[in-house]
């Protein structure tokens, strides 16, 4: 039986043709608009990748606001990054609710805002006003919760330090409208805030484990001495990159206020001070470089001595004729002075000029000081800074010039980046390092930096830093006393001292140089009421070098493994 063959023909067999190709068309449409979506989706996966960086915000103005780049340490630890933090305005145009009311709900939801504080911003006379800045989940769902269209909301950005205080000074901090007021966040402005750049970040010399360390030691003694204020640093001497810095007392920079007042400023390196016997380490250097003294003199230092009508002795008095180590490790200022005076004020003041004294230091922070010089230089200036008196400087200058003292004798400009990670972007705002081979200028003989070297060892050992020695470690160190001149300029207070201490370890080959100094301890009983760098200072630093060691691996040595040439400790009188 033959199977049977239906035909539609005529209008039926029409309408059926046009179906199909409707449909067909149909689908076509929706072909293309997948594969429209498709390339549009890979376009965002491959070519905005970086799209978090930057972001739609629901201000009136429709700005955009661009992510900030984050800074963290040598490590790759975060020390500041961004949040979105949305901001509540009112558009008083499109308020649906009495003032009154929306004032007591907005007061309600923010305690710190009174039902008049919301009232005054009502009431002015800009349409769009804002009324509080970066809101928390919590205060927004409330906010939402009202639901009046006249109170808007917009995404902003949050600069957010997750350490807190820990790195104020270094990093500084951003206004309520994320303007840098201070620290890395205002002299790389530029940098941090370029949208192509907000996925690299910049990468600090700073070790974030040797703040945590250098800070609480700093924080620890500040308070046992009563300190009006106290700083630190931790450098490495070969490359001046600073792994830590602290200034206390500090500020909170997840507020935007930055520092408050005079005593919160960066005592490292906008701090000017007369830091008093770190500066011996000069004057003798420059007399050994100069081939002035040799380590066999000898000076008198049996008597007071009388420059420019001012009466100068010794703290640490041995009343007897010093050898030149003796100087050093005994502190000595009349022996000081009397070498400085064979040096003579030209060639002291050239020394001084190069090791930077006599200008800001080139660290990559806006807050800097220039050094206060005397304003002439006679026999009374020649003699006076000799040993750290009438000449302030910032700590970051003396912490620098002693670095190239200890190092071979290359003075190296302190940084806060770390070297090997510089962007070619940020090389033309730290010019002085765009050509590695000039980064170091040749400031005393390798011989000289030895013979310094030597000298500090013999000062923790023999001399008045003993109290930094750490069981293990080959430490070189210098004490400074200095006593605080009057506000008005006018002479000095004697209760009222600047006492730091200077440390290199290992000596025998140095690697990390700390710093430690606090401003107008308080005498105590542990100490016999002393004040000295000797018996405040010394042991701070000595407590930071207990810690610091063991985490970045130095190993102890034994003492024997420093030689002990030409060094001469005597009692009694020489002739």
């Amino acid at each position: 039986m033959k199977p049977i063959d239906l035909r539609m023909e005529g209008t039926h067999q029409g309408a059926i043709e046009v179906a199909r190709n409707r449909m067909i068309f149909v689908m076509v449409l929706f072909t293309i608009g997948f594969l429209i979506l498709a390339v549009k989706l890979i376009s965002i996966g491959i070519f905005q990748a970086h799209g978090s960086s930057y972001y739609r915000t629901g201000n009136s103005d429709g700005s955009l606001l661009m992510a900030r780049a984050d800074i963290v340490d040598r490590n790759g630890v975060i020390l500041a990054t961004n949040l979105k933090a949305p901001s509540l305005a009112v558009s008083k145009r499109n308020l649906k609710s009495p003032p009154k009311e929306i004032a007591t709900k907005i007061a309600a939801i923010f305690p710190e805002l009174t039902h008049d504080d919301v009232m005054k911003v009502l009431r002015n006379k800009s349409n769009h006003s804002w009324i509080k800045r970066k809101l928390t989940p919590k205060q927004l769902y409330a906010v939402k919760q009202i639901g009046d269209p006249g109170l808007e909301t917009s995404d902003a950005e949050k600069r957010i330090y997750p350490h807190g205080r820990l790195l104020a000074h270094v990093l500084g901090t951003l206004n309520i409208d994320n303007k840098p007021l201070s620290g890395i966040e205002a002299y790389f402005d530029s940098e941090l805030s370029d949208p192509t750049k907000s996925e690299e970040p910049i990468i600090l010399s700073i070790d974030i484990r040797l703040q945590h360390i250098l800070n609480q030691e700093l924080s620890l003694y500040k308070e046992k001495f009563l300190a009006l204020g106290a700083a630190g640093i931790i450098l490495d001497v070969t490359t001046g990159e600073v792994l830590a810095l602290s200034s206390l007392p500090d500020f909170d920079p997840n507020d935007g206020k930055g520092p408050l007042s005079k005593i919160e400023i960066n005592r490292i390196s906008q701090g000017s001070y007369e830091l008093g016997s770190g500066f011996k380490t000069f004057t003798i250097a420059s007399g050994l470089d100069n081939n002035v003294i040799k380590q066999v003199d000898d000076y008198d230092a049996t008597y007071p001595l009388r420059v420019g009508g001012f009466t100068i002795r010794d703290d640490h008095p041995k009343k007897r004729w010093l050898s030149v180590p003796e100087i050093f490790v005994y502190s000595s200022n009349i022996g000081t002075i009397k070498i400085a005076q064979d040096i003579g004020i030209s060639s002291q003041k050239e020394f001084f000029e190069k090791l930077g004294l006599f200008k800001k230091t080139k660290i990559e922070i806006f807050e800097k000081t220039n050094p206060q010089l005397p304003k002439q230089w006679g026999p009374t200036e020649l003699a006076t800074t000799a040993y750290g008196h009438g000449i302030a400087v910032t700590p970051l200058h003396l912490v620098s010039g002693v670095a190239a003292m200890v190092n071979g004798g290359r003075l190296t400009p302190a940084t806060l980046l770390r070297k090997d990670s510089i962007p070619a972007g940020l090389l033309s705002l730290v010019p002085y390092r765009a050509q590695t081979d000039n980064a170091s200028t040749q400031v005393i003989s390798p011989k000289t930096s030895e013979i310094m070297r030597n000298l500090l060892h013999w000062a923790v050992e023999f001399g008045t830093g003993k109290k930094a020695k750490v069981e293990g470690y080959l430490i070189g160190g210098k004490t400074g006393t200095a006593i605080k001149p009057f506000e008005n300029k006018r002479g000095y207070d004697d209760k009222a001292v600047i006492s730091s201490f200077i440390s290199v370890f290992p000596i025998n080959e140095p690697k990390y140089l700390i710093f430690a100094m606090l401003d107008e301890p308080q005498g105590i009983e542990e100490t016999f009421n002393l004040i000295s760098a000797g018996m405040t200072a010394a042991p701070l630093v000595g407590n930071i070098i207990s810690r610091v060691g063991p985490l970045m691996g130095i190993g102890t040595t034994q003492q024997n493994e420093v030689e002990y040439e030409d060094f001469m400790l005597v009692s009694g009188p020489r002739k």
